[in-house]
């Protein structure tokens, strides 16, 4: 580790690609983004990639800086830091992206599942602090997420634990970017918030939703709904409703503590909360109703922080 304990976060999204600065007590510094040069496949994104991080480093000697971590979506492989397909993102596959990060950087790079990294920042330095069990949920381009089971983080088989969006919620709806029918993702990411809300859109002129056309995402949603609007808070409670039932399958299946909401959409997470938790006690199983469900500490920093803890506090 660098001597004052600083390091490079890296997240890889599909939308946006950023990186911070962040020091040991779990504080961002500096920050920069750009927008995921997709079209241009894993070589242009490496590049934006090396751009970011120079703009978070400027002025610091490398010195002093234990290396550089990076949150992507998955499937990957942290341990021999290769990317092995993302769906939302067409090229990558099989990207070696530590090894061509680490030879351009002349830095430690680590690297991460994108919700997995998000968990760790939420557990290290937000919500998650102190517990030994809880579960993150990012909701987001996608669904992601992280599982702290025991004081540790849940890796599972090849470190592919924590694909949390690709459970299946209706396999009678639409077909995630998996190829699987029904996936949480598919439904209730902030992606497929905001092409329901299209459809939806279409079909009620008079709604302020309408005037945005092709252009209306899951942001827009959430800003309506404060406003007012009835068919974005329809929207919501669907939202909140899809949440819900996902979260309760988590609740099921780990007993957490305290699930941790983050992503884009958590942005809506005061007008969602009330749903999500009709839902969950309405669904879930008595001894695990009363599990509090919050938003991200951090914000949009889990990722971030949490991919510099790769470095910061190894292990």
């Amino acid at each position: 580790m660098g001597g004052n304990g600083w390091a490079v976060g890296v997240d890889l999204g599909g939308t946006q690609v950023r990186a911070a600065l962040v020091d040991a007590s779990g504080q961002v510094l500096a920050r920069a983004a750009a927008r995921t040069d997709a079209v241009g496949g894993p070589g242009a994104v490496l590049q934006q990639i090396q751009q970011l991080v120079a703009e978070t480093t400027q002025g610091i000697a490398p010195s002093v800086l234990g290396g550089v971590g990076v949150s992507a979506p998955g499937p990957l492989d942290g341990e021999a830091g290769v990317i092995l397909g993302i769906p939302t993102l067409s090229g990558w596959v099989n990207v070696p992206i530590v090894a061509w990060l680490q030879e351009a950087l002349a830095l430690p790079v680590r690297l991460e599942n994108d919700g997995v990294a998000a968990a760790i920042g939420e557990w290290r330095f937000g919500a998650g602090r102190g517990l030994s069990d809880f579960v993150y949920v990012t909701v987001s381009t996608g669904i992601g997420g992280g599982v702290i089971a025991d004081g540790r983080v849940l890796r599972g088989r090849g470190r592919l634990a924590g694909h949390i969006g690709h459970m299946t919620i209706d396999p009678q709806a639409e077909v995630c970017s998996c190829g699987n029918p029904g996936c949480w993702e598919a439904l209730a990411s902030g992606t497929a918030l905001g092409q329901y809300a299209r459809q939806q859109a279409a079909l009620a002129p008079t709604s302020h939703l309408a005037a945005f056309g092709a252009a209306l995402d899951a942001k827009q949603v959430v800003a309506s709904a404060r406003a007012g609007d009835a068919l974005a808070l329809e929207l919501l409670e669907r939202e909140a409703r899809l949440l819900g039932i996902g979260i309760v399958n988590l609740l099921h299946l780990y007993s957490p503590e305290l699930v941790v909401v983050g992503g884009g959409v958590s942005q809506g997470f005061d007008l969602l909360h009330p749903g999500i938790a009709q839902h969950v006690a309405r669904r879930a199983l008595p001894p695990f109703r009363g599990t509090p469900v919050v938003a991200a500490q951090l914000g949009q920093n889990s990722g971030l922080v949490g991919a510099a803890s790769l470095i910061l506090l190894p292990g």
